[in-house]
């Protein structure tokens, strides 16, 4: 019996599924895929309520969650990719088919113009729907298995997102030509959460420190692979409603 368990034992052994990479995958494309949100859980957030149907086990205010992976983090480290600012139209929750955007808008676009300040402090448009000036910042997660996402900032995060592209842009490097900017994605930063507050309320917002460089040529080829992907319009954020 020992004898015939080994065989089988080895005969499993021999699979070779790195010549069988991707099998299965042909057909699915972006479209298919569900690009990963790091957000930062709140009192409110359906994941942090054991009556939920979202909830996750350990999950807490403040504490950074993977939307896909359901991972949790208390602080997780990045590298940056691309970075785009939109305007994302939404209409107010409660109204049909408002799970998702009723449209974007580019940063240069002239549609702010067309829009009112509400008693909500909301950027309305005629036709009742807000804007939120989003930033997002596409990035490859660092860890045992390096993988994609999107940290999108609004409202009192810009402040967070606008200190962290200062910080970028700020880097300066010694080339055969003299001072340069390197890429974005040639440096790691250290993301994690802190509480933060104004009259209307407390809450917890993003922190970003900025670490070292990239040292790992697989982890700064692959981020440069997804900084093109991005720009190239190849990958495609699905904002939903909080």
């Amino acid at each position: 019996m020992n004898q015939v368990a080994e065989k089988k034992n080895s005969a499993l052994a021999t699979f070779d599924m790195e010549a069988d990479a991707q099998q299965g995958t042909q057909n699915i494309s972006q479209e298919d895929l569900a690009l990963p949100f790091l957000k930062i859980l709140g009192q409110l957030s359906p994941e942090v309520n054991k009556r939920d149907g979202k909830y996750v086990e350990g999950a807490e205010p403040g504490k950074i969650i993977n939307t896909v992976t359901n991972e949790l983090f208390d602080k997780i480290s990045v590298v940056p990719c691309h970075y785009k600012r939109q305007y994302i139209e939404w209409q107010d929750r409660g109204t049909t088919g408002s799970g998702a955007p009723v449209a974007i808008h580019d940063a240069d676009s002239d549609i702010v113009s067309q829009t009112t300040r509400g008693k909500d402090y909301k950027d309305r448009l005629p036709n009742g729907n807000y804007l939120d000036n989003t930033a997002s910042h596409f990035v490859l997660t660092l860890g045992d298995t390096p993988s994609t996402a999107l940290i999108s900032m609004k409202s009192t995060q810009l402040k967070v997102s606008r200190k962290w592209n200062s910080l970028m842009m700020g880097l300066k490097l010694q080339g055969k030509n003299g001072l340069f900017t390197p890429p974005t994605y040639s440096h790691i930063y250290n993301l994690s959460t802190v509480q933060m507050s104004n009259d209307k309320g407390t809450w917890f917002g993003w922190e970003v420190e900025k670490m070292g460089p990239v040292t790992d040529k697989a982890i700064y080829d692959m981020a440069k692979s997804f900084a093109m992907s991005v720009g190239k319009g190849e990958v495609e954020a699905k904002h939903g409603s909080e």
